[in-house]
């Protein structure tokens, strides 16, 4: 499978042409090539950039597929469980308003009957379920948007790129949820029945015996009606606010960033990308969302992975259009 997705991946409109003379051993022709006054021309800073990196895999391969998925196991297993406090009294105060009357007086009763101990309760499987939809979330994300702007072409591809987005996100939420599902019905019951199970070693084979694979599993179309919508805007909302951020705030294009200057563009588009909401929210998925993007995209840059700039409108298009001499 990843063969013949990486295939498409070489002629893929995301794999910015210079990208692909850097991997066949062309990346320098630019820079020796004589300019208009006979002197060598200045090298690029992309290209300079490239060619001493030596990108780890080609964009599109099964390598690149799989360290993204890792980015996604990182990015996401790591965010979760440090909320893990959070988001069991929030659970708490949706399951029993009465007694969890609020955020803080949540915090101050689970202290009070269960210690600071307590407040870890379903770190397991918290950090397990979004390791995994980290890994088929931003891993599928990648293969979905190659095997779709393969299927739409270069010049559709541009032209359609938010809903090649939301389609892509979507596609692999729904495989994401999947995975999530057994340990978000675990970490449910761990958080919210008093008393059924402490830890996911306890709580796993109860729910087996009374319901069996139904248990692990019931919750997974709300977890789509949930995740499904959110992570389409999460996704396309980053990609469209790079891509303005690169386009009218950055002074230069994204070739020529440092990577501490791309990160800090890419934490900046991860947080305007999902504002909406109650104040409270605003505050916890927007850091929760940026801090995801902002973790996988420095895995992306300790591995080495190809990272093209965003999409330019392609040449045949502007020819179509009148926009070039």
């Amino acid at each position: 499978m990843f063969s013949s997705v990486a295939h498409l991946a070489r002629a893929n409109p995301f794999n910015t042409p210079h990208l692909q003379l850097v991997h066949d051993g062309l990346g320098d022709l630019r820079s020796s090539s004589p300019g208009p006054t006979g002197q060598p021309r200045r090298p690029r800073n992309l290209a300079a950039a490239a060619v001493e990196e030596q990108y780890s895999c080609d964009y599109g391969s099964g390598r690149f597929f799989i360290l993204c998925g890792l980015g996604g196991i990182i990015s996401c297993g790591t965010t979760h469980t440090a909320l893990v406090p959070l988001d069991l009294v929030k659970c708490r105060m949706q399951v029993d308003p009465q007694k969890y009357k609020g955020i803080f007086n949540g915090f101050s009763v689970t202290l009070k009957e269960d210690g600071v101990r307590g407040l870890a309760k379903g770190w397991a499987p918290t950090f397990l379920g979004y390791s995994m939809q980290g890994l088929c979330k931003f891993g599928f994300y990648e293969v979905f948007k190659v095997l779709y702007s393969n299927m739409l072409g270069e010049e559709n591809t541009y032209l359609w790129r938010t809903s090649l987005y939301l389609a892509a996100s979507a596609s692999a939420e729904f495989f994401a949820d999947i995975a999530l599902a057994p340990m978000e019905a675990a970490k449910v019951r761990i958080q919210t029945q008093p008393g059924y199970a402490n830890t996911l070693r306890d709580a796993a084979p109860k729910m087996y015996k009374e319901e069996g694979l139904k248990a692990f599993y019931k919750g997974v179309a709300p977890l789509w009606m949930r995740q499904i919508p959110y992570t389409m805007m999460k996704f396309a909302c980053f990609e469209r606010t790079v891509e303005a951020l690169y386009k009218f705030v950055v002074p230069k294009p994204r070739s020529e960033c440092s990577k501490p200057e791309q990160l800090v563009v890419t934490f900046v588009a991860g947080y305007i990308g999902v504002w909406k909401g109650l104040f409270a929210r605003i505050i916890m998925i927007g850091t929760l969302t940026a801090l995801q993007w902002f973790i996988y995209d420095s895995v992306k840059v300790y591995f080495r992975l190809p990272r093209p700039p965003p999409p330019e409108m392609p040449e045949s298009l502007k020819k179509k259009l009148g926009l070039t001499q």
